[in-house]
């Protein structure tokens, strides 16, 4: 478990060549949809690639945007965000808090799940794949092909706990 985010096949976006191969993959996708990533749409890119761990929800990519694109608008950010979502670049993800929440996909057949402490909020990343066994019973005795599962939990953090005792 970390707070850092990961990419399978890519791995955390440590140097710039991977960071360009991210974007190329991503530019390609919007192409195969006659799109092209606009000036726009790669600064909204640009604060995903740099806050992949943060779960970053549409205002809070939005005042990351404005910093750099202070002409920008809202509802192109969210415009943006909607359009990254159905071409799969990105997941909005639901963490119970009263607003989407956005992280990059990743190229594999599951995501990663969370850990939310719901006293702090904070949001951490973990990759055991605990269901794979019951996914196959599923098949089993339901003939029923899983092809993904999203699992959040929720309770205490480290630094949440000690407070409590």
């Amino acid at each position: 478990m970390s707070e850092a985010a990961y990419m399978p096949g890519v791995g955390i976006l440590k140097t710039e060549e991977e960071r360009k191969y991210r974007i190329s993959v991503i530019e390609d996708r919007l192409k195969e949809k006659d799109l092209k990533l606009t000036p726009q749409r790669r600064v909204v890119l640009d604060v995903l690639l740099d806050n992949q761990s943060k779960h970053l929800s549409a205002e809070e990519v939005f005042e990351f945007v404005r910093k750099k694109f202070p002409d920008i608008g809202l509802a192109t950010v969210y415009r943006t965000l909607q359009l990254f979502d159905d071409f799969g670049v990105i997941k909005k993800l639901d963490f119970n808090d009263g607003c989407y929440r956005y992280e990059l996909s990743e190229d594999q057949r599951h995501q990663h799940h969370h850990l939310i402490c719901i006293k702090c909020g904070k949001i951490y990343e973990f990759d055991d794949d605990l269901l794979e066994d019951l996914e196959k019973r599923i098949y089993k005795n339901n003939s029923f092909k899983v092809i993904d599962h999203a699992v959040k939990f929720f309770g205490y953090c480290k630094d949440c706990l000690k407070d409590l005792t």
